[in-house]
C-alpha cells in the first residue's frame, strides 16, 4: 500500500485544482471541517453529491462519514450543495464554489455541475484523506481550514472523455470503475468502451451466444479474456451515470471483426470461421458486406446494447478497413447508420467514416494528424478531437517508457496539453466541435497499473484541455498544478508515471 502523504491542507488551493477553474477570487479567512460539520443537500437531485462528500471526507475527520441532510437551506458550520440562485447562467455542468468562515456553498443549475463542484472541493482537501477513506476511522482528527474564496467554472466543452480498450485486454468490472473514478475526480463526462475488436468480443449478445463465449475468450499476448454479462455491463453504465459519465459503447465494424468472424462462419463471405487471434495487426478482418446475414447480426447487436445503454451514442469504429473497396465501404456505413438510428441513437464513426453520407446528427471521431475532415463542416456533422499524435494515450511518454507504442510519434505530457483542439483540424469550426477524448489502445497492456500508468498524468492534461478556457492555459503554470497532484494520487494508490517534465511533489 502507498506511503501516507503528510496530513496537511492544501497550502495554496490555487495549485491543487485540476482542471484549472474558469474564474477564482481568494479571499481572507478560512472554514474549518469537524466531525459536527453538516453537508446539506437543498433538494433531492443534489442528494448523491452530498452523500459522496460525507463518506469521502467524513472518516477523515472521524469517527463517522459526515451528517448529510436533505432539505433547507445553509446552516452555520454547514456545506450547503443548492440550485444556482443566480439563475441558468452557469450552464449545464458549471458551478459556483463559495467558502466562507462560516460554512460552504456550492451552487448549479444542474446534479452534475454540482458534483463538479464537489470534486472541486475535494482538491483543496488535504491529499491524505483520499487515503484515510480507505481506512479505519480516526477518532481524534484535528479539523481542516480551507481558505476563503469564490470559484465560477464552467468546462469549455461538452465532450470530455477517455476510451478504454478493452477488447485487446479485458478489465473486470470493479476494474474499469476506478478507471471511472479517476476520470471523475477530473471532471471527464464520457467513458468510450471498446467492446469488440479481432482479439476479443467483450458483451454478451443473447442472440448471438457464440460471440462472448468463444470470441470473447482471448486476448492480446494470448490470456484468457472474458466478457461483461449484460448485468454487469448495465452496473458499468449506472456507476457511470451515478457520477455523470455517459458510456459510449464501441463494436468496431466492418473491420477489426475477427473475434466475431471466428465466433459465427455465416458471417465470413466464404462461411468458414476464422481462428481466433492474439497478436496486433490491422486491417485485415472485415465483415461480409454484400452478405444479408451481416445487417441482422449488426441489428440483433446494436437493439441489444441500446436497451442496455440509456446514453444517446453507439460509436461503429470504421476504421482501418483494408479490404473493401471505397463504394463497399461507404454503402456499409451509411446503411448501419439507418440501423443504429432505428434503435434510437446517434452514430458516432472513426474519421475514415467522414467521405461517406452522414446525417448531422452522425458524429466523426477525428484520430489521424495529418488527415483532412473538413468536409464534415458542411455536412452539420459534431467531431471529437482524438488526435494520435496530442491524445492516444498508448504512446510513449519518451524512448525509456517499457510500454506504449511509437508510431505516432513521442507524446510527453507537454506534447498531450500544450495545443488548442480549434486550431488543430483546419476547416473545422469551434461550434462543429463536440469535445476531445483521449484513447488508450491496449496492445501492450497486461494489467489494470499499466492501463493508470499510460493515463496518468496525461489523461489530467487532456482534462484540462477540454475543460478550462484556452486563453487561461499555460503549460508552465500547469506543469506546478499538476505536480500538487502527485500526494493525492499516490494516496489514491494510482501508479502514475512520475514524469521528469513535471515538479512532482
Amino acid at each position: 500500500s502507498p506511503a501516507e502523504p503528510a496530513r496537511a491542507a492544501v497550502a495554496d488551493p490555487s495549485k491543487g485544482l485540476l482542471p484549472q477553474p474558469a474564474r477564482m477570487i481568494m479571499q481572507s479567512g478560512a472554514f474549518a471541517v469537524t466531525p459536527a460539520t453538516v453537508i446539506r443537500a437543498e433538494s433531492q437531485q443534489f442528494a448523491f453529491s452530498a452523500r459522496f462528500l460525507a463518506n469521502h471526507i467524513g472518516i477523515a475527520v472521524g469517527p463517522q462519514p459526515l451528517t448529510v441532510e436533505v432539505g433547507g437551506g445553509a446552516g452555520p458550520g454547514s456545506i450547503l450543495i443548492q440550485r444556482n440562485a443566480g439563475g441558468a447562467v452557469l450552464g449545464p455542468e458549471g458551478y459556483n464554489l463559495i467558502v466562507r468562515q462560516d460554512g460552504i456553498t456550492i451552487g448549479a443549475d444542474t446534479p452534475a455541475g454540482a458534483f463538479y463542484g464537489v470534486q472541486s472541493l475535494r482538491q483543496l482537501m488535504p491529499p491524505a484523506w483520499e487515503y484515510e477513506a480507505l481506512r479505519p476511522p480516526r477518532r481524534n482528527s484535528p479539523p481542516v481550514t480551507i481558505p476563503a474564496m469564490e470559484i465560477f467554472d464552467a468546462p469549455r466543452f461538452a465532450w470530455r472523455g477517455a476510451m478504454l480498450d478493452v477488447a485487446r485486454h479485458f478489465l473486470e468490472v470493479d476494474e474499469v470503475k476506478r478507471f471511472i473514478d479517476l476520470m471523475a475526480l477530473h471532471k471527464l463526462n464520457r467513458l468510450h468502451l471498446h467492446l469488440a475488436d479481432d482479439q476479443g468480443w467483450r458483451i454478451d449478445i443473447r442472440s448471438w451466444p457464440n460471440l462472448a463465449s468463444h470470441g470473447g475468450s482471448t486476448e492480446v499476448g494470448g490470456g484468457t479474456g472474458g466478457f461483461y454479462g449484460q448485468d454487469q455491463y448495465a452496473a458499468i453504465v449506472r456507476y457511470a451515470a451515478e457520477r455523470f459519465i455517459t458510456v459510449v459503447p464501441e463494436i468496431d465494424m466492418p473491420g477489426h471483426t475477427n473475434a466475431a468472424l471466428a465466433s459465427y462462419a455465416e458471417l465470413n463471405c466464404d462461411n468458414i470461421a476464422r481462428p481466433l487471434y492474439t497478436g496486433t495487426e490491422v486491417g485485415f478482418s472485415a465483415l461480409c458486406v454484400d452478405k444479408e446475414i451481416t445487417y441482422k447480426f449488426i441489428d440483433d447487436v446494436v437493439r441489444e446494447i441500446a436497451a442496455l445503454t440509456p446514453g444517446p451514442y453507439f460509436h461503429i469504429g470504421g476504421d482501418e478497413v483494408k479490404t473493401l473497396t471505397p463504394v463497399q465501404y461507404a454503402g456499409f456505413v451509411e446503411r448501419v447508420q439507418g440501423i443504429v438510428r432505428s434503435h434510437g441513437k446517434q452514430m458516432i464513426g472513426w474519421d475514415e467514416i467522414a467521405p461517406t453520407r452522414l446525417d448531422p446528427t452522425s458524429i466523426v471521431q477525428h484520430w489521424r494528424p495529418k488527415t483532412s475532415i473538413a468536409e464534415v463542416e458542411a455536412k452539420g456533422v459534431k467531431v471529437i478531437m482524438s488526435i494520435a499524435d496530442r491524445m492516444y494515450l498508448d504512446m510513449k511518454y519518451d524512448n525509456d517508457t517499457p510500454i506504449g507504442l511509437t508510431w505516432a510519434g513521442i507524446v510527453s505530457v507537454k506534447q498531450s496539453y500544450d495545443w488548442d483542439p480549434v486550431t488543430a483540424a483546419p476547416g473545422i469550426s469551434e461550434r462543429s466541435m463536440l469535445g476531445v477524448e483521449a484513447p488508450l489502445w491496449a496492445e501492450t497492456i497486461t494489467n489494470i497499473r499499466d492501463y493508470e500508468f499510460l493515463a496518468f498524468p496525461r489523461l489530467a492534461a487532456i482534462a484540462e484541455v477540454g475543460w478550462s478556457p484556452q486563453e487561461a492555459r499555460k503549460w508552465d503554470e500547469f506543469r506546478e498544478r499538476l505536480g500538487a497532484q502527485g500526494p493525492r494520487w499516490t494516496a489514491l494508490g494510482l501508479n502514475f508515471y512520475r514524469s521528469p517534465e513535471v515538479p512532482w511533489r
